[in-house]
């Protein structure tokens, strides 16, 4: 997709795209252990423990190898302590047999790292991205050193969703529209989840490009990176959503508690298998179809029709304004 000279200056201050195109809106220890929560007090100077699980046969012999050879490495070379799933005693935090078994993917998910502190997920698969299969997760309960847009940090709490995970691709012209992709996943992931469990429908909107919004409070945002090397383009996923944490904003489970008496609760990995089945689904259409087949759907999650936008374009030496609604 070329991008052009067009810009936007939006009049509503919820709203702040950048891009040019006005187009791109559209250890080796194997004997058991018991891990607690007080496993995630360490400070940024630990090792930080990486947990390897699979959704079948297949991934669990990847993460056995990925263990046997100590092959996940953290970007500043700070020490790694990989254990598998099975040698898990208790764990009193991420249900990862949950996940698992609420996973219904042929590719994405079905690797899984979880770890209970760590810099940030999107570094543990963007730095050993080669060593990873297509479509391998990372979860940490809680993250330091987590990131944004524009080098922006992303705070990130207990309770809140933080994971990240690989694609690889070859048409480089349309690796901008994954964020469109991951961002109407798990929008519709969280509808999913609210119909499926017979739960009110929270009014949960896509601000362009690729944050989400709650009740017009931001709860959580996607970040694409990507690479190229032989030919193909890898790219890593991460997002963050409050599910369980009030702060710094709000979450999920704040705004279904003033909508219902009941007791029930948003859980992290409820939400991250559907975003995973709705995810596959999405990406093979993008994929095979274009995006074009999921605008519709789109648009009627993102929060901007109806908005004012002002369209620059640029002619020859002279800039072009133009006041318009977004429809």
């Amino acid at each position: 997709m070329p991008f052009t000279t067009t810009h936007l200056r939006l009049i509503s201050p919820l709203i702040h795209p950048s891009s040019p195109s006005i187009r791109s809106l559209v250890s080796a220890n194997t004997k058991p252990f018991r891990l607690s929560a007080s496993s995630a007090a360490m400070d940024s100077n630990s090792s930080c423990m990486l947990v390897l699980s699979g959704k079948s046969l297949a991934e669990n012999e990847i993460a056995e190898s990925l263990k046997s050879n100590s092959t996940l490495k953290l970007p500043d070379n700070s020490e790694v302590s990989i254990h598998l799933q099975s040698e898990i005693v208790k764990q009193e935090s991420f249900d990862v047999e949950l996940f698992m078994n609420s996973l219904a993917t042929n590719r994405f998910g079905r690797l899984l790292i979880w770890s209970p502190r760590l810099p940030s997920t999107h570094d543990v698969v963007s730095h050993n991205f080669c060593e990873l299969p297509v479509g391998a997760v990372c979860v940490a309960d809680v993250q330091f050193k987590g990131r944004g847009r524009s080098k922006n940090a992303w705070e990130s709490p207990k309770g809140c969703l933080m994971f990240s995970f690989t694609i690889q691709m070859e048409d480089g012209r349309v690796v901008p529209l994954l964020q469109y992709v991951a961002s109407l996943a798990l929008t519709e992931a969280i509808n999913y989840v609210c119909s499926r469990d017979g739960l009110p429908c929270l009014d949960i909107k896509i601000k362009w490009p690729n944050d989400l919004y709650l009740n017009g409070i931001k709860v959580g945002g996607i970040l694409c990176t990507s690479t190229y090397r032989t030919k193909k383009f890898n790219v890593s996923i991460g997002i963050g959503l409050n599910v369980n944490n009030e702060e710094p904003t709000t979450c999920l489970n704040a705004v279904l508690r003033k909508l219902s008496d009941s007791t029930y609760q948003f859980r992290r990995e409820d939400v991250i298998a559907a975003f995973f089945n709705k995810f596959e689904t999405f990406y093979d259409t993008f994929i095979n179809q274009g995006f074009q087949t999921l605008e519709e759907l789109y648009y009627k999650t993102w929060l901007h029709s109806g908005q004012r936008v002002i369209v620059q374009e640029k002619n020859e030496d002279q800039v072009v304004e133009n006041v318009v609604t977004i429809q």
